[in-house]
């Protein structure tokens, strides 16, 4: 056995051990493949198969994404309006074109509370006054909503909304 000057004794005895092992045939499939690292190791990989979780649904009168304190001062309408809109005499598709626009104009601007003015309607049940609260729950408006409540009798009572919307990141 030869033994070069900077090989270790653990080393040599290793090598002379291996010496006439010859190395197996592969049987059965080859090991599978390792997955590319994500580029920022501190950046955790999402499963594709499953959806982002987005925020929760909406509901009228309850909180989902805000503090008690800030739900209460919405609720008693303690909070400053910064933008109205009034949909009464729409159809439901000039509504709904109306709202999405509002909201979207309203996020960019930074505006914080906005007052959306359904109607009653007739006996007390209007249809823009129910389906608000499903289109606010919509993907392109969800995520810029925070927290939908029934608005004080001096701001509209039963026929109007106080919508909180998030803040614009910079």
């Amino acid at each position: 056995m030869v033994k070069s000057r900077d090989e270790s004794p653990d080393s040599a005895l290793f090598r002379a051990a291996m010496r006439g092992v010859k190395p197996l045939d592969r049987v059965g499939p080859p090991p599978p493949r390792e997955t590319p690292a994500p580029k920022n190791p501190l950046t955790p990989r999402r499963a594709k198969l499953l959806p982002e979780p987005g925020p929760p649904p909406l509901a009228i009168g309850h909180a989902a994404g805000i503090d008690r304190a800030s739900f209460e001062r919405l609720k008693r309408g303690r909070m400053a309006i910064e933008a109205r809109l009034d949909l009464h005499g729409l159809t439901q598709a000039e509504a709904h074109r109306e709202l999405s626009a509002f909201i979207a104009r309203e996020f960019s601007r930074g505006s914080r509370l906005a007052l959306v003015i359904t109607g009653k309607g007739r006996e007390g049940r209007g249809v823009l006054r129910e389906l608000v609260p499903r289109w606010l729950n919509e993907p392109g408006l969800r995520g810029r909503v925070l927290a939908v409540t029934q608005a004080q009798k001096r701001d509209g009572g039963d026929g109007s909304l106080y919508v909180l919307l998030r803040k614009t990141r910079p």
